[in-house]
């Protein structure tokens, strides 16, 4: 089978066959960007690592990072379950074994010092602040730390949280829109104690909410949320409740409040995201209630026709790219696995014209509240 050109990275270490996930039949965005070129080939022409250095290597988005340095055993620190499975693909295409990078989720501890850290600036700069807050015990004097981004994501808080958390910083010219950011330890510094996960008391309750790094409206509750919240659903003779793309779990949280006889399901692909919404469920309802927590991608490890109510407030954005394909696959998905007569309600700005992708696939869709903003839909499986 032959590789269309824009599958294909060619860098200083050699030349590598990348896809992206979830994989789309007509894909029209790469699997990598011109901050992964030019840090790969920095690291081959300018600043080669010594044959047996440790490196570490966060937000890798689709593993371009990972694969190119295979040859190194490098590891790897994702907050995305689709970023991982993505590195796991790529390697397979490239021929080369999934132990050849040691996979690890967003909270799970590092081990042993590393001598070379490249990091892809996140598009949070809360978990890029977390990242460096443990990462800093596993430093010696002599790491060298690279943070390699497109320009316009780079902020300057960048710059201050490096030189806050790090050290001192050097900054490369910049090529094709992309920038490498230097930055060297001092031992010196003395590095807080990390203040994720932050919390807030969810208004009009008595819920203490959790949110890691990684989740969306850390501090507060955010106005989608609110507005879904204002209309969530009670059924009395609803069995199994889905809470997709879950962030901290307030749907799902409140819809257990709203159906107590339910199991409420709690999905998403961002680890520190179920993590929340475990911690949020379990303190509001200790052992009392049924529910699970499964981060993956989308529902694909649920069985068909096992949901009676599906709640969805879909990603617009996959790291910076924006796009409806996520949302598209997540109401496919959303289809298959409601029951005869359940429901997928889902949230949007006004302008994402989801309608026509539910009367594709639904048949028909209802409104079911809307303002300047938001607009809350609902579809049946008939």
């Amino acid at each position: 089978m032959s590789v269309k050109l824009d599958k294909l990275l060619t860098v200083g270490q050699c030349e590598f066959e990348l896809y992206r996930l979830p994989k789309r039949p007509l894909e029209l965005l790469r699997a990598w960007d011109a901050a992964d070129e030019y840090l790969l080939n920095s690291l081959a022409y300018d600043l080669q690592p010594s044959a047996g250095a440790r490196i570490l290597i966060f937000n890798d988005n689709f593993g371009a990072l990972a694969v190119a340095l295979s040859v190194f055993l490098p590891h790897a620190v994702s907050d995305s379950y689709l970023s991982q499975q993505a590195t796991r693909l790529n390697l397979a295409a490239n021929g080369l074994p999934e132990h050849s990078v040691k996979l690890i989720n967003s909270l799970e501890p590092l081990e042993g010092m590393f001598d070379l850290v490249l990091i892809k600036a996140p598009k949070t700069l809360a978990l890029l602040e977390d990242q460096l807050i443990r990462l800093h015990p596993h430093l010696q004097p002599t790491s060298r730390i690279i943070l390699a981004g497109m320009t316009k994501a780079l902020p300057p808080s960048i710059w201050n949280l490096l030189e806050r958390l790090i050290g001192p910083t050097t900054t490369a010219l910049a090529k094709k829109k992309a920038k490498l950011i230097f930055a060297s330890p001092d031992p010196k510094l003395a590095v807080p104690v990390s203040p994720y996960p932050v919390c807030y008391q969810l208004e009009d309750s008595g819920y203490l909410i959790s949110n890691h790094a990684n989740v969306f409206s850390r501090d507060s509750l955010d106005i989608g949320t609110r507005f879904f919240l204002q209309h969530l659903p009670a059924r009395p003779n609803v069995s199994d409740i889905v809470d997709l793309g879950c962030g901290n779990g307030l749907l799902g949280l409140m819809a257990a409040e709203r159906n107590p006889s339910a199991t409420v399901h709690f999905v998403d692909e961002s680890f520190m995201a179920v993590a929340s919404a475990q911690e949020n469920f379990y303190r509001a309802f200790g052992q009392t209630r049924n529910a699970t927590f499964n981060v993956g991608d989308g529902l694909n490890d649920f069985e068909s026709a096992t949901a009676d109510l599906i709640l969805c407030n879909p990603p617009f954005h996959q790291q910076h790219a924006v796009g409806d394909q996520i949302a598209v696959s997540l109401f496919k998905q959303s289809r298959k696995l409601l029951r005869k007569g359940g429901e997928l309600w889902i949230i949007g700005n006004r302008h994402l014209n989801y309608q026509i992708q539910l009367d594709r696939l639904f048949g028909k869709h209802s409104v079911v509240a809307v303002n300047a903003k938001f607009v809350i839909l609902k579809a049946t499986v008939r």
